[in-house]
């Protein structure tokens, strides 16, 4: 910036200078000579700027490293996605991902802290820094690939529908036309039922939620005809609130999910998937999948 004012100096001084005597044609040299000062003056601001951009940007690509310098793995999750992440009766973070993410920051040598954030702002929540990593279900698609990165698939999860225990016309999503169908925002989901299966079968009305909970409560007292989601997610929701809904048909999709990472933390993404190895290896990852769903983990 030093180099900066020098130059305003000078420009300040070319301005004030000279004779009246030296006639319009001096006055329109200096003016030449003037503006050519000052677009050397914004190419030197923008090279600035430019270099501090990317020492900034080299400073911040070792996540890895600043993780550990720092002590603390931040974390991302929904928080209300029983028995994924939610919030146990102690009003602190639970479930399968959380253990997960607990497990991964025992291996760094960090302690883990997760932040709360609805899935549909979950990827900007990623990119703006709000935390290292999402642990919350986030399925891998080749369009989220294009804005960060994702370790090998930590869960798969089998997508089926879901409607009231007395409807007997929804038996599969081909049934879909003309219906209310639920769907949470922003999701994996979301993105199947408007660019995969509208134009396939029928115009039909999308309706989205935050939360699971909330879509199952629609679905139960009839606002909505059916939902989609993988059993392992409302297994527990249906337990508890008694709700008279059904699954029907076949898994309508398969879906695997990830840690995401911001993009160019290779080293970061390779070291989640070393721990992720290990944890399956060791017995560590089938013990916590048998906590969370009293089964076994597929092959």
């Amino acid at each position: 910036m030093i180099q900066l004012l020098i130059i305003q100096t000078l420009i300040k001084k070319l301005i004030g200078s000279g004779s009246n005597k030296e006639g319009d044609r001096n006055l329109k040299r200096k003016h030449l000579f003037i503006s050519f000062i000052l677009l050397l003056t914004i190419t030197f601001v923008l090279s600035a700027c430019s270099a501090n951009n990317n020492k900034t940007t080299e400073n911040k690509g070792d996540l890895l490293q600043e993780v550990k310098d720092r002590g603390v793995l931040n974390v991302g999750v929904m928080g209300t996605y029983q028995p994924y992440n939610f919030l146990n009766k102690d009003k602190k973070m639970d479930g399968f991902d959380v253990d997960i993410a607990k497990e991964i920051g025992k291996r760094l040598g960090v302690k883990v802290e997760f932040v709360a954030q609805e899935f549909s702002g979950m990827i900007a929540g990623l990119q703006a820094q709000k935390f290292d990593t999402v642990i919350s279900q986030m399925t891998i698609t080749d369009e989220r690939k294009k804005q960060m990165d994702f370790t090998d698939p930590y869960m798969t999860n089998n997508v089926k529908v879901i409607v009231q225990q007395g409807n007997n016309t929804i038996t599969s999503v081909n049934d879909f036309k003309g219906k209310d169908i639920g769907v949470g925002l922003g999701t994996n989901d979301e993105t199947y039922l408007r660019t995969e299966l509208l134009p396939k079968v029928g115009e039909f009305n999308i309706k989205t939620y935050d939360d699971v909970i909330t879509s199952l409560k629609d679905l139960d007292v009839g606002r909505i005809d059916a939902t989609i989601n993988n059993m392992y997610a409302i297994k527990p929701i249906v337990e508890k609130n008694g709700f008279k809904i059904k699954t029907v048909g076949q898994p309508v999709k398969s879906d695997k999910a990830g840690i995401a990472v911001r993009k160019g933390n290779e080293d970061f993404v390779n070291e989640l998937n070393k721990i992720l190895k290990e944890m399956k290896s060791d017995g560590t990852y089938k013990k916590i999948f048998v906590k969370w769903f009293g089964e076994e983990p597929q092959a």
